[in-house]
């Protein structure tokens, strides 16, 4: 058995690799190769370029410059997959790279999938003619995707959302604490600017001047920040900068664990923004980019939500501060908001935790398992 995988960026990667679990399950002498990153590694995945190759932020100039680049990938990959001829090409979110390969794949016979529907409910809906033409069948990640595709003549299963199943129902705070220095009666605000150098370079010091406030009325609050190694100059970099250095505790990787730690999260919109909900954790969704792409952006939404949270609970259960509103002042009354209800109005965060804990329910299902049968049928037929 042959699959061909393209999984772009941190988010890509970790769905990638559950898949493979199910795949080499039913599989055992599985062979998998294309674009990828460690977690697909570590299931025996071979590589051809890097998964942060495809990581790009923004839908304007930031596009432009990595282009030329990317194309040169994707014609690459096509010729040489087109040559290989594998049983299946599975393209892993990155809707923007892979649904012209799939399509291009799929006219020469290759059988396509693709791995999380495009969120054509919240804006781009122009994009369900090319997942029409692109795949053959369509994993969907949320409960409501399938029916909706189907309306558009498109094969689609809906397979849970991997993260439900990896992130315990009852995370274990103390343990997390422990893990990483805090004390069961510490306030830790976690701070998840995004995985990419855009996003970082974006959001990071809103974040960092955000904390320098809340520390300013919260002067035992501590900060953590998970970061990836390749990013770590530059997040050390930017809290230098910001006088913020000796204040905000940096870890490698150890998102979960920071999560599970943390008693509210400013962060990125974006999958993490799921993965906190999913650990119950009050949150302060935030988000900038270039005003280009970001007036491209306003006029595509077809929701008023962004954070993923907010759209699957289909009303504003966290703050969400967008662009101009994403103000180290805004961002730092939000997250003391959060604070003070812990203390002074503990039923309302209950109640997001109830929330949080149906959501994560309803995405709870054996997502490699599902997503390994559906594959399985379609190359039945």
């Amino acid at each position: 058995m042959q699959v061909a995988l393209v999984a772009g960026e941190t988010s890509g990667d970790l769905l990638a690799g559950l898949l493979l679990d199910g795949l080499k399950q039913r599989w055992p002498d599985l062979q998998a190769a294309g674009i990828g990153g460690p977690q697909m590694a570590r299931r025996g995945f071979e590589a051809w370029w890097p998964h942060d190759k495809l990581a790009v932020h923004g839908f304007g100039w930031e596009v432009l410059r990595r282009y030329r680049e990317i194309l040169g990938i994707r014609n690459q990959l096509k010729a040489q997959l087109l040559q290989q001829h594998p049983d299946v090409f599975i393209g892993v979110d990155a809707p923007d790279f892979n649904l012209d390969l799939e399509a291009a794949l799929r006219a020469q016979g290759i059988k396509t999938v693709h791995f999380v529907c495009p969120s054509i409910w919240a804006w781009r809906p122009e994009r369900v003619e090319k997942i029409k033409r692109s795949a053959d069948h369509v994993l969907c990640i949320f409960p409501f995707e399938p029916a909706l595709l189907a309306a558009h003549g498109i094969a689609a299963s809906y397979v849970g959302h991997p993260l439900a199943s990896v992130i315990p129902m009852q995370p274990d705070q103390a343990a997390a604490r422990a893990a990483l220095g805090f004390a069961a009666h510490d306030t830790v605000v976690a701070l998840l600017p995004g995985s990419r150098k855009s996003e970082i370079a974006y959001l990071a010091d809103h974040f960092f001047q955000a904390a320098k406030l809340i520390r300013q009325a919260r002067p035992a609050a501590r900060f953590i920040m998970p970061v990836v190694v390749d990013r770590q100059a530059q997040i050390q970099t930017a809290l230098v900068a910001c006088g913020m250095a000796d204040q905000v505790q940096l870890v490698i990787g150890q998102s979960h664990t920071v999560l599970a730690a943390c008693d509210v999260t400013l962060i990125a919109s974006g999958t993490a923004t799921l993965e906190a909900a999913l650990f119950k954790r009050p949150m302060v969704i935030a988000y900038r980019m270039g005003a280009l792409s970001w007036r491209l952006m306003r006029r595509k939404r077809l929701q008023p939500w962004v954070g993923l949270p907010n759209i699957l609970c289909r009303d504003f259960v966290v703050p969400e501060l967008l662009q101009e509103s994403a103000t180290p002042a805004a961002l730092a009354q939000e997250v003391l908001q959060w604070l003070d209800a812990k203390v002074h109005q503990p039923e309302k965060i209950r109640a997001l935790e109830q929330r949080f804990s149906a959501l994560h329910t309803e995405l709870q299902r054996d997502t490699p398992q599902l997503a390994a049968h559906a594959i399985a049928q379609l190359l039945s037929h």
